[in-house]
């Protein structure tokens, strides 16, 4: 694979972990390079540890097929340094219409992994609907208060990566849930290295912690698992419903006030709510745009 596709479904993964509700590791599952990112992550073990420790770079550089992760890693950094202004404006001022085109996107993105599950039985019946469960309990859950703390900030990155590599479950909405989106968004902005060292330590031990596991449960219980996944996405489309019922806030990087816990509602409950104009015609159609864009990702780069 290319280091310019590689780099280019990086940013594309960057883009979508921003938004709180739309998980990257959607965006790497419906490019193709979802079982790649597990294995190279899950390589960085006592091998190439081992590797480092006996100066042999190359080695480890090969082992954990290093030219495929330096090319997504910055793809990521690129897109989330460089999206996270326009991003946050256009959920500030136009949530309704971006919230429609991610809807789109994660319905297309449940229906390819849907098609992943190639045989059905009580059990993986019971796997989706467990995965599905659980997404729209995350999703409705009120928020917690974690302490802006080291201990709270490498805390919120150990939890936020393993959404985040999750297809279904984002990791910016679980700093939502832990109210925590606002002050690494802010960290982000401002370029605050401190508080970012320490949100990356928690990254990346839940990163090679849980993406074990999850290794093992893909290629042990492929089918299940897969099921698991579809559920994760089917529950999140409640994240992503363009027209809501705001139940909490949490306060945003510049003391504003942001929707924290939502609920879905019908257009014509949200125009009675807010009084704001639901551009049904112009959601519906951002839905389709986010829905052909997935189907044409998949055709093009998705796993068979």
């Amino acid at each position: 694979m290319k280091a310019a596709g590689v780099f280019l479904r990086g940013m594309l993964m960057g883009a979508a972990d921003i938004v709180p509700g739309v998980s990257g590791g959607t965006v790497a599952f419906i490019t193709g390079i979802y079982d790649t990112l597990l294995g190279s992550i899950r390589a960085v073990d006592l091998e190439f540890l081992g590797k480092l420790f006996k100066l042999d770079i190359r080695g480890a550089w090969e082992h954990i097929n290093g030219g495929f992760l330096l090319a997504l890693l910055l793809g990521i950094a690129t897109s989330i340094f460089s999206l996270a202004r326009l991003i946050s404006w256009v959920l500030h001022n136009h949530p309704v219409p971006l919230w429609a085109f991610f809807f789109g996107l994660i319905l297309a993105s449940a229906l390819v992994l849907l098609r992943q599950v190639r045989q059905w039985n009580p059990g993986r019946a019971l796997s989706l609907l467990v995965g599905t469960s659980l997404a729209l309990f995350i999703a409705l859950s009120p928020v917690v208060s974690m302490e802006v703390g080291l201990a709270g900030i490498f805390l919120s990155g150990f939890l936020a990566i393993c959404a985040m590599i999750l297809p279904g479950i984002s990791g910016s909405f679980i700093l939502v849930l832990l109210g925590m989106y606002g002050t690494v968004l802010a960290a982000v902005k401002s370029l605050d290295f401190m508080f970012l060292a320490v949100l990356a330590a928690g990254a990346g031990a839940g990163l090679l912690c849980f993406s074990r596991l999850l290794y093992w449960l893909l290629h042990r219980f492929h089918q299940g698992t897969m099921a698991l996944l579809t559920g994760f996405l089917f529950g999140s489309l409640a994240v992503v419903w363009p027209w809501k019922r705001v139940l909490d806030w949490v306060e945003g990087s510049h003391g504003q006030l942001k929707p924290a816990q939502q609920v879905p509602v019908s257009p014509t409950e949200f125009f009675v709510l807010t009084g704001e104009e639901p551009a049904v015609l112009l959601c519906v159609g951002l839905m389709v745009v986010g829905f052909v864009a997935v189907w044409w990702i998949d055709s093009r780069w998705g796993e068979r």
